[in-house]
């Protein structure tokens, strides 16, 4: 009887199951699976929750509210920096009065006839705009969306967002992906490279025709019309004069919505 011990062959990587070889997984064969992991976990559960449209709210990270103290680049002698921190403690409250009229409003406290919830609030989760936002959508009851992505410096998810649907990514891609694919509307408050990035991704999907038409509101003219020349743009051949139509401005909550609504939103049946 050959009694040789097998213990080399059921330690080796080789031997051990796919689904529970953490070094494999992350190996880079893999990345396809991984990629595909991010988009069916999200799926899930937003299936779950019967969450059938949303409106994206972007806009920037480093916007706080009122008495949330200095911010860490303040510069101790700088006279702008109280009226900095006024203007985004504006935007901050905005954003949230904004969520809070959107998820009175739009659907997402009520299930239709099928058990799905129409125009809930999604953001990318973490703070300023993004907190604002989810947390409108608290103070209404309404459940919202958080689709976070893992940074080098690790962005925290913020406290407002519903647990059960905040979410992480490592690939930006497939974040936007579910940012988008759901996508009723857009909102859009001061930001920088992020919000920059994620407002011209929709526009182009739109003005390419690879996405539905959907409301497009920029918050605060006098931001978007100072840092983007719009006009120029047309005036140069680079968009057409009609891509201008793409989306609108609005400096408060209510006119918002208001555009929203206008530009055709879709509200849930009653």
């Amino acid at each position: 009887m050959d009694d040789r011990d097998n213990t080399a062959q059921k330690t080796s990587r080789s031997y051990s199951l796919p689904a529970l070889d953490q070094e494999f997984l992350l190996g880079d064969s893999m990345r396809g699976v991984r990629f595909l992991l991010e988009y069916a976990k999200a799926e899930e559960h937003l299936r779950h929750w019967g969450i059938r449209s949303t409106i994206v709210v972007f806009g920037s990270a480093r916007v706080r509210p009122l008495g949330a103290g200095p911010y860490p680049d303040d510069a101790a002698d700088d006279p702008r920096a109280a009226e900095r921190r006024a203007r985004e403690a504006r935007w901050y409250e905005e954003a949230r009065r904004f969520a809070r009229i959107a998820s009175e409003r739009g659907g997402a406290l009520n299930h239709n006839h099928d058990g799905t919830r129409e125009n809930v609030i999604a953001t990318g989760g973490g703070p300023g705009i993004m907190e604002a936002a989810n947390r409108g959508a608290w103070e209404a009851g309404a459940p919202s969306i958080g689709f976070n992505i893992t940074l080098p410096h690790e962005q925290e998810p913020n406290p407002y967002s519903t647990p059960e649907l905040t979410f992480r990514f490592h690939y930006f891609a497939m974040r936007k992906m579910h940012l988008a694919m759901r996508a009723a509307a857009l909102v859009v408050f001061p930001g920088g490279f992020g919000t920059l990035d994620e407002l011209f991704e929709l526009l182009t999907l739109q003005q390419t025709g690879k996405a539905p038409d959907l409301p497009v509101v920029l918050f605060d003219k006098a931001y978007w019309t100072r840092i983007i020349d719009f006009e120029a743009l047309a005036e140069a051949g680079m968009i057409a004069p009609r891509d201008l139509a793409l989306f609108a401005f609005a400096d408060e909550a209510e006119e918002a919505w208001a555009s929203l609504i206008a530009q055709g939103l879709r509200m849930p049946a009653t």
